[in-house]
């Protein structure tokens, strides 16, 4: 789906909506730089078409909680609502260099009248993120920490994984704390299973690099 919703925006494709829409631009974000921050409203819509964006959440009590790893292909930004008055929930930050498409929300809108296409894959992709999400709470209320755990490294190794000797080596640099908001757990818990996993050769990692074990996708045990 994603790769055919980047089909779609062609150099042809946007030098033609150009015409028109004046606001579009592909924009280079730089490692760490945010994109839009969490109380702040942000008037633009975002496509990646390189790079990771990490969308977090910093609750009231200043911990920041990673939510979500967006790839390339992904929509991003206030697509419903009013954003005169709407504040962004989270907070948009690239890991590593990223590009991305940029809109203003009412060209974009407007773009999605005209381009039936991009608006069902749009929507189509807004409906995965979401039955996704679901997913996850339901995995953090029923699933033990290490399964959950074993389930986003696969999950990682799908979406982000260079395939090397042994496995998969996360092209994304992920720290211990990143991987715990992910699978709704503490950071030491996490730790502890991940030198375990380690210790029984299901995966390797230093501080810059994870490497997923084909062991992991081929042993049916490491999901009880």
């Amino acid at each position: 789906m994603k790769a055919n919703l980047l089909n779609l925006f062609t150099e042809d494709n946007l030098q033609k909506w150009r015409q028109n829409y004046v606001t579009i631009q592909s924009i280079t974000l730089p490692d760490k730089r945010c994109l839009y921050r969490q109380g702040y409203s942000c008037p633009h819509v975002f496509l990646i078409s390189k790079g990771v964006i990490k969308l977090s959440y910093i609750s009231e009590q200043g911990n920041e909680w990673t939510i979500a790893l967006l790839r390339r292909g992904d929509v991003l930004g206030h697509l419903p609502g009013d954003l005169a008055e709407k504040a962004m929930e989270e907070t948009a930050q690239a890991l590593g260099e990223a590009t991305l498409i940029r809109f203003e929300h009412g060209d974009f809108k407007q773009l999605l009248f005209q381009q039936p296409d991009l608006a069902w894959q749009v929507f189509e992709m807004q409906c995965t993120r979401r039955q996704q999400a679901e997913r996850k709470l339901l995995n953090i209320m029923a699933q033990p920490v290490e399964t959950r755990v074993i389930t986003m490294l696969k999950e990682l190794a799908d979406l982000f994984g260079i395939r090397c000797k042994h496995g998969y080596a996360l092209e994304i640099q992920l720290t211990q704390q990143e991987l715990a908001d992910l699978v709704g757990a503490s950071r030491p818990v996490v730790s502890t299973i991940m030198n375990d996993l380690r210790n029984r050769g299901i995966l390797d990692y230093t501080r810059e690099l994870i490497c997923v074990k084909d062991v992991l996708f081929s042993n049916p045990a490491n999901e009880s």
